[in-house]
């Protein structure tokens, strides 16, 4: 018993406490985004799935991008739930290991990847409609979204070589000491990161945020052109109303993949830059690694109802339910008050 004992208290020194501290909220907090996400994308699978008139592409983009959030929560949220409630030893095979850090870097590339294609794919849509024609079909965005997958994939290689199970020796390898940790030497971790954090997240920021202001300049001329042009005020503004909504929705996409997605590089390029860790910088970390993964995972939750907003002729589908509900309001105030 004593040297048990002993060896957890080596243990705790080495690797920390076995449980994470914020078990409980955060798993309560997985659990809620589980269960959200898991309905909401398979929702959105269903209904692209069943229904042949709404396989267009965008909601091939959107079918794509629910596929690679379903993943991250039915495979990763699991593990990730695991290793808060128990930190070490890890239970399974190395290969298991392997599968963690691929699930996770693949599903991360294919979820930008396809974030940005959608947002190519409307901006050429709504700037550049003649060119929808031969630019914008299913072929097309089934070869883009194997595309995207293919290079998402590839790019989760680099980083899964570098991790596998790590033993402590004292001066034996103690099994309980099992980790899924970085093998191979830190610097090549750190280049890595460096160079995906800026292929998979400044970039992508930079491309999305320049087509969705290229599509709200012209959703702008388009609305003044229409108001011009409009003889009946409720179409007047009902296509105002259409195209705020777009432009809002534009922005909800640009602000919520960035907000969901900066702590989760922050995280990494934490461990990748500072060389020198202190108390203070490891709590300060603990807490940025624990929010990066709830919106890491509130993102997957999220997407089906903000990239729906967008889905095919999203400025018609706004219209038409607003045409619908001012004409059911007046049958009900006509109903009311007969004249």
């Amino acid at each position: 018993d004593s040297r048990l004992l002993t060896l957890d208290d080596v243990l705790f020194r080495l690797l920390g406490p076995r449980r994470s501290p914020f078990f409980l909220p955060v798993t309560l907090t997985y659990v809620l985004i589980f269960v959200t996400g898991v309905v909401g994308n398979l929702l959105t699978c269903t209904v692209i799935t069943k229904h042949r008139k709404m396989r267009t592409p965008t909601n091939l983009y959107l079918f794509s991008l629910a596929v690679s959030d379903l993943l991250v929560l039915l495979f990763g949220m699991p593990l990730e739930i695991y290793d808060l409630w128990q930190n070490y030893p890890f239970p399974f095979a190395e290969g298991v290991c392997s599968f963690k850090v691929f699930l996770f870097e693949t599903v991360c590339f294919a979820s930008v990847l396809n974030v940005t294609v959608l947002s190519v794919e409307r901006y050429v849509a709504v700037v550049h409609p003649l060119k929808t024609r031969y630019a914008v079909t299913n072929k097309h965005a089934q070869r883009v979204i194997g595309g995207v997958w293919l290079a998402s994939l590839v790019c989760a290689i680099p980083n899964t070589s570098l991790h596998g199970l790590r033993y402590y020796y004292l001066p034996e390898k103690v099994l309980e000491s099992a980790t899924c940790n970085l093998l191979k030497p830190q610097w090549i971790y750190n280049l890595v990161i460096q160079v995906t954090t800026v292929l998979f997240y400044f970039v992508p920021m930079v491309v999305i945020s320049g087509l969705y202001l290229a599509i709200g300049v012209r959703l702008g001329r388009e609305h003044r052109q229409r108001v011009l042009d409009s003889s009946f005020f409720r179409n007047v503004y009902c296509v105002a109303l259409s195209r705020l909504f777009s432009v809002l929705a534009a922005a909800v996409v640009v602000l919520v993949f960035a907000i969901c997605w900066a702590p989760f590089h922050i995280d990494r390029l934490l461990w990748s830059f500072i060389t020198r860790w202190t108390d203070h910088m490891h709590n300060v970390f603990e807490y940025v690694h624990i929010l990066s993964g709830v919106l890491f995972y509130l993102s997957s939750a999220v997407n089906p109802v903000i990239y729906n907003l967008l889905s095919t002729r999203f400025r018609d589908s706004v219209l038409f339910p607003c045409l619908l509900f001012t004409d059911i309001f007046f049958s009900l105030v006509g109903f009311i008050y007969p004249l």
